[in-house]
């Protein structure tokens, strides 16, 4: 005799629990804000950034080697404080954070304000986004170099952790950089057609590959962010002599 086989009883759907609206803005305020007092610290009480070789990101490239000792990391890092505060993802999180425009998805404006987006000054500025793309991967491009010279000391070629470090960094922000909105407009976006072109399957490609690169745009913003500060935070303890840097020399 064939027996019934006894079906589960369904399991009570479990209620996620979702943050308050104003976690993300405040979380933004209190992050921006710690970093950008960091930054002003760095910038404007240090005359340099190198340690050895190694390079702090605030101070790359390294204008005081060309002669400019009037507050060098002030005439380098302007260039990634730009593409940073005009990025479509940064405008989101500080047009929520510190200007409550609106505050949250699904909330109101302020009373007595009018939308006006970014046709006034000084918002309207954030239009040269893409030209400042292209500064920035000026800048990145010096990073690499840094990178790769972290890895030959005085003494040969070695492996240290300000070397690892300093890798990390510049690979994560090359992820940031590329991963903008100008960079995917550039590679395909102002096409009409990809069969129009001479290698469609190459520009299709890479257009692709930028696109999914793109979706992760904001983690790569805030990764990047704490890379930069925590580089230049270690080869600032390395200078300070609070730390030694330890390395393998082959």
């Amino acid at each position: 005799m064939a027996t019934q086989a006894t079906v589960p009883a369904p399991r009570p759907a479990v209620k996620k629990r979702r943050a308050p609206w104003w976690a993300e803005p405040a979380a933004t305020v209190v992050a921006l804000t710690a970093f950008g007092l960091y930054s002003l610290w760095e910038v404007l009480f240090h005359s340099t950034g190198t340690y050895q070789n190694y390079v702090s990101p605030f101070f790359s490239p390294n204008v005081a080697a060309w002669g400019v000792h009037f507050v060098p990391a002030l005439w380098v890092i302007w260039a990634p404080l730009l593409f940073r505060a005009s990025c479509y993802y940064y405008r989101k999180e500080y047009y929520r954070g510190f200007f409550g425009d609106p505050s949250a998805c699904a909330r109101p404006e302020r009373p007595g304000r009018t939308y006006t987006g970014e046709t006034r000054l000084p918002l309207a500025l954030n239009n040269l986004h893409r030209f400042f793309f292209y500064i920035a991967v000026i800048v990145v491009l010096f990073l690499w170099k840094d990178a790769i010279e972290a890895f030959f000391f005085p003494t040969g070629f070695g492996i240290g952790l300000g070397s690892l470090i300093m890798l990390g960094n510049v690979i994560l922000l090359s992820f940031y950089t590329f991963s903008c909105h100008a960079f995917r407009h550039l590679i395909g976006g102002n096409l009409d057609c990809f069969t129009c072109n001479l290698r469609p399957r190459t520009r299709y490609g890479l257009w692709r590959a930028v696109t999914d690169w793109n979706m992760r745009h904001g983690q790569w913003a805030w990764i990047s962010m704490f890379t930069v500060w925590g580089t230049d935070l270690y080869i600032r303890l390395l200078i300070s002599g609070v730390l030694h840097d330890p390395r393998i020399i082959f």
